[in-house]
């Protein structure tokens, strides 16, 4: 039982430490939300802008001037939550690899094994701790601004709503949560 735990855990690890790197790179967490009859798509993402023309198909982008230029503090921290996020995951995706029972590093020491999945679970809550906060903060802060516009019967030509990114990193950062408690409490 605790070899097929382990196995669930790491896939689950490992599928969402990669989308959890897909939704930080990626350019799609907002979107324009206004009716069909616009003739691009436009999205916003932690790192560019990007507006897609409907009728032929371009895409193109505005790069964000640089890292370290004043942006917004959604996009900010957002950055600072899913990067490092992305690193504890993909830190504790190794450590769990060689936790694994059916990896033959440390094959004479199970307790020592048993405690680096321990381990591996327990940076995996805290990778996804930071991945919901950042994505949930980027969320919030996209549904606050939109809100706000309604209520002061401000229109400015695009409302945006919520886009595939972030999405994705909440989703991700979930399924981290889900293989550190599968890893945490099953195993112990």
């Amino acid at each position: 039982v605790s070899m097929v735990l382990q196995m669930m855990a790491f896939g689950i690890a490992l599928l969402s430490t990669l989308f959890l790197v897909i939704a930080t790179c990626t350019d799609c967490w907002m979107v324009n939300a206004d009716d069909s009859l616009e003739v691009s798509h436009k999205c916003r993402g932690l790192w560019r802008e990007c507006v897609t023309n409907m009728q032929d198909g371009v895409k193109t982008c505005d790069q964000y001037d640089s890292i370290l230029a004043d942006h917004p503090v959604k996009i900010v921290v957002t950055r600072t939550l899913l990067i490092a996020a992305d690193l504890l995951a993909g830190l504790a995706l190794a450590i769990l690899l060689l936790g694994l029972d059916c990896i033959k590093f440390l094959k004479e020491e199970p307790h020592v094994k048993l405690k680096l999945c321990l381990v591996a679970g327990a940076i995996l809550g805290i990778a996804s701790v930071l991945g919901l906060i950042g994505s949930v903060w980027y969320a919030v802060d996209v549904y606050v601004e939109r809100a706000t516009l309604v209520a002061h019967n401000v229109f400015l030509g695009v409302h945006y709503d919520f886009g595939w990114s972030c999405w994705l990193g909440m989703g991700s950062s979930t399924g981290c949560l889900v293989s550190s408690i599968l890893l945490t409490r099953c195993l112990h």
